[in-house]
This record gives C-alpha cells, structure tokens and sequence, in this order.
C-alpha cells in the first residue's frame, strides 16, 4: 500500500527510527515531516523538554537557525525583481560602510597586513557567501581576525540574538575589520546572510523583520514564523538543548520564557535569527517548489531556477562537512546547498535546502516532486549531520514507493 507517493511500510519504518532516538534519551523530541506530490504526513514525537510531560505537537515552534538562510535569499530576490536591488551592483550604494574594502595578505595575517581589495562586493557575492568574510573554520581564537571578531560581538558562533549589537551598529563594526579573501573568490559560511539583512532592510525602507512579515510570512500564512514568540505562544515554543561533543549529552541552552527568543532582538539576524515550525516552513518548500498558489505571486520561476543552480567554481569549493567531501557533491546556490552528484540519500541532483545547527533540516528534492523536514532542538557539534539527521534523509528516501 501507499500514500501519496510513500509506502505505508516506509513511513511506519522512518517513524520507528525517529521514535528510536527519543526512546533511547538522544532526543526529548522531534517533529517530522515529509511531502510528495501534494500529500503531506507529519509526526510529532517525545516532549518540548526533557523532563516535562509537554508533548511535542505538529505546530511547535524551534530554533531554526541556518535555515534562516534561504528565507532571507527570497527576501532579496523579491527587491531584486522589483529593481530595487541588482545582482551585480556593488552593495557601496546602500552600505557605504562597506566601499573601498582592505583584504588580509593571507587568512591568518595580522590586521593591518593588507592589500587593496580588487573589486567592490556586489548582491551576488552575499548570496553565494563570496564576500571575502564569513567564519573562520579554525578553533576559536586561532588568528587575528577571530579574535577580532570576537571581541566586536559580531556573532559568528553559535545564534545568540540578544548579544547583538543594532543593525547599524553591527555593520559599522564589521566595517573596521578587513576581509578575509578577495570579494568572489572563496566561500566563507554565515556573514553574507547577515549582510543581507542589513541590505534589505535599506533598500526596502522597511525593518527586516516587518519586510519578511509583510511580503513573505503573512502571504504564505506563515503565521508562527518570526525572530522571536511572543507570550501566549511559548506554550508551544521547544526547550534548546547543546550536545557535548565527545558524549553527545543533552545540556540546557535556551528555554521558551526567559530566553534569547523570548522578546524582539536588535538584530534581526538574516543568517540564523528564525522560529518557525514544520508547516510554515512547508509553505517556503511549496512556493520554492512552484506549489504554492497564494493569492500574491512572491518569486517569479525564473528567479526559483537561479536560486537553485549551483553558483560555485571549482576553486571557491571549500573544505567543508564528513571528511572533507560535502562539496564533492554539493554545490550553493543563494543561501542554500544544491546537490550536483547524487552519491548518497541527499537527494537527487538538484535538490535544495540547508540545515540549521539547532537541529533543524528544511530540503527540497524537484525530481522527486518531495519535501523533507526535520525539527529538533539538539545543537550539532560540527559541520557534518549528526545521526538523527542522516538517518532521516535515508528513510525518507527508501519511503519512496510509485
């Protein structure tokens, strides 16, 4: 038997292995979801925290992190078709702070070991992460300018939204510092995406968070997304949990009342700022996917098809994910990975998406007309998916029965 392009057997096989890591202590909960040619199966399992009878319930809200990312790629794809931004424009003209940029002679340098900067960066450049700045992959501390980034409080660890300097503030200081590599020359995680925020927010003369609310949130019904929940949904809000790395227990991190999340940030972070849950994260995978027919067209498909490809030389690949490899068969499109040599469960070529390190997983798979979500709210300790994460995709995928 199936179920709208899954087999039954398949889908009861993926919800014993998601239920295996609550019952075994790894996670208090979870929440899944998978969609394939219009039908939609959640599953909701284990508790908001541990220790608490609370269950886990299909709309309650996470940290979604990094899956912050592509949200805020529409959100610039939008001014971008509204000619409003230029995906080859110099970003000088809304962010003044940022003109005739200085580089480290090297990734390590001192700070005032510099060359000019060749070019100015563009909109494109923040998209694809080639801005010449993003985090230094490198134990914390290890080079000048991580020190330096450390002590400006520019959030280039782990989200922390009320640790943030106001928007203008933020740029200001990131504009004292020198770039790492030549804009367009190498991809650095992160910065781009916050960046962005800033930009948008000049270009639209609207706050980030107010733009993202009037033109995407509200006409996708996304009506629990947000950069932090309010009183009366914190009920529903998921405890935060970090992740030792070496023994891969559950530590408290942020809680739904008195958290990081719980009152309006200052920064608004583009790159790792978001709530949200499974549905309205659904609605973002439809509109991406072209399913989603709301009463206001947000993105054009021609804007979709170029924020799906795969933007990255072979020279711009980093180091990156399990051993290395996760380039090999990857590539990044605007603020998110796209698979170009399908060599495992990721997906088929061409699937989309990203992860947040909070433990969320938000991907999209064209070929197989399929979405894959996965809330959690156990930190990851690295790069590379923890267990749950693997074991998810691959269970999603031997679902698949047509």
């Amino acid at each position: 038997m199936s179920a709208g392009g899954f087999s039954n057997d398949g889908l009861a096989r993926l919800h014993e292995r998601m239920q295996g890591y609550v019952e075994r202590g790894e996670l208090p909960g979870l929440v899944s979801l998978v969609s394939r040619h219009g039908h939609t199966r959640a599953d909701a399992i284990g508790s908001l925290a541990m220790g608490d009878d609370a269950p886990m319930r299909r709309d309650t809200i996470f940290r979604i992190s990094s899956v912050t990312k592509p949200i805020t790629a529409i959100a610039a794809m939008i001014l971008v078709e509204e000619n409003k931004l230029r995906l080859d424009e110099s970003v000088d003209r809304l962010l003044l702070e940022l003109a005739n940029r200085r580089v480290l002679s090297r990734f390590d340098a001192e700070l005032d070991d510099t060359v000019p900067a060749k070019r100015a960066i563009t909109v494109r450049d923040l998209l694809t992460f080639r801005m010449g700045f993003g985090i230094v992959m490198l134990p914390p501390d290890s080079t000048p300018i991580q020190r330096a980034v450390s002590a400006l409080a520019l959030g280039q660890g782990p989200p922390n939204p009320q640790h943030f300097p106001p928007p203008d503030e933020w740029l200001r200081r990131l504009a004292t510092l020198p770039l790492i590599h030549q804009p367009g020359e190498q991809w650095m995680y992160n910065t781009g995406a916050d960046v962005l925020g800033v930009l948008i927010a000049r270009a639209s003369g609207q706050s980030f968070p107010d733009f993202l609310r009037d033109r995407i949130f509200e006409p996708l019904g996304m009506q629990d997304t947000g950069f932090f929940v309010p009183p009366h949904k914190q009920r529903r809000f998921a405890t935060q949990y970090s992740t030792d790395f070496h023994t891969h227990a559950l530590s408290f991190f942020d809680g739904p009342a008195d958290g990081q999340w719980s009152t309006p940030p200052a920064f608004a972070s583009g790159a790792a700022g978001l709530v949200s849950t499974a549905d309205d994260l659904l609605a973002v995978a439809k509109l991406m996917l072209g399913a989603e027919k709301s009463a206001k067209r947000i993105l054009s498909p021609a804007s979709i098809a170029l924020m799906t490809r795969d933007h990255l030389s072979s020279t711009e690949r980093p180091v990156w994910g399990i051993a290395g490899r996760y380039f090999d068969s990857h590539g990044f499109g605007f603020c998110m990975s796209v698979v170009t040599r399908a060599g495992d469960h990721s997906g088929s070529v061409g699937t989309f998406g990203w992860d947040g390190g909070y433990g969320t997983t938000w991907y999209c798979d064209p070929r197989q007309d399929m979405v894959s979500i996965l809330m959690t709210q156990a930190m990851w300790t690295s790069p590379t998916p923890p267990s749950v994460s693997r074991d998810f995709r691959t269970s999603t995928y031997q679902a698949i029965d047509d």
